[in-house]
């Protein structure tokens, strides 16, 4: 006859393994491409956190991906804060990707001045969303970054090189950008996805 032992006693006695909960995914905000959603373990990006997107090079169609959520938050009077880009905005491009130009600030930066601004940005709540171009970020300032979104509740989107894929990261969600394709190389909440997503699959739109 066998006996019934309370679990909670193997459990203390560690003889019987406890698997770990899967975590559902956080809350999200729609990219504006179907295809980048489906990919996505919480269907767009990681609400109130940082995602890094890495691109191969500058001007090779890489802020398309984020164009469809700034006219989203524009068109509802958030504030996006650029700082540091790389080049000035075409402005007329970026109308025409349907962002309000109202609602965009650009902070000029340079170094450590420019991680301190984004990490302001990002804690005063004030901003829907907050894009940055950190030159040299280690894995202690890019979790300052993290923190700090997650403080403002606020999207946080950094660009880097690829070549950074090497190297670890606190962000929630890391983008490997090409001409040709998009690689979902980490995101939080589910595993990344082994197929790339053909930037042809992605909305209209490109450059600066």
């Amino acid at each position: 006859m066998s006996s019934v032992v309370a679990l909670d006693r193997l459990l203390d006695t560690r003889r019987v393994w406890r698997g770990q909960a899967v975590v559902p995914p956080s809350a999200s905000q729609p990219t504006g491409h179907a295809a980048l959603d489906a990919a996505l373990p919480g269907g767009g990006w990681p609400d109130a956190a940082l995602s890094e997107i890495l691109s191969a090079a500058i001007g090779i169609g890489e802020l398309r991906l984020l164009w469809p959520t700034l006219a989203r938050l524009t068109a509802s009077a958030e504030r996006v804060v650029l700082v540091d880009p790389p080049h000035i905005p075409y402005p007329h491009a970026w109308l025409a990707a349907g962002v309000d130009l109202r609602h965009l600030s650009i902070v000029r930066a340079t170094g450590r001045d420019a991680l301190w601004a984004a990490e302001q940005c990002l804690r005063s709540g004030c901003c829907g969303a907050v894009l940055c171009w950190p030159k040299q970020a280690d894995d202690r300032a890019l979790r300052r970054l993290q923190v700090a979104a997650e403080t403002g509740q606020t999207l946080a989107f950094a660009y880097r090189p690829l070549q950074e894929a090497a190297n670890p990261s606190p962000a929630a969600l890391r983008l490997a950008v090409d001409a040709r394709e998009v690689r979902v190389l980490k995101c939080r909440g589910g595993l990344a996805p082994a197929r790339p997503i053909a930037t042809a699959a992605l909305a209209s739109g490109g450059g600066h």
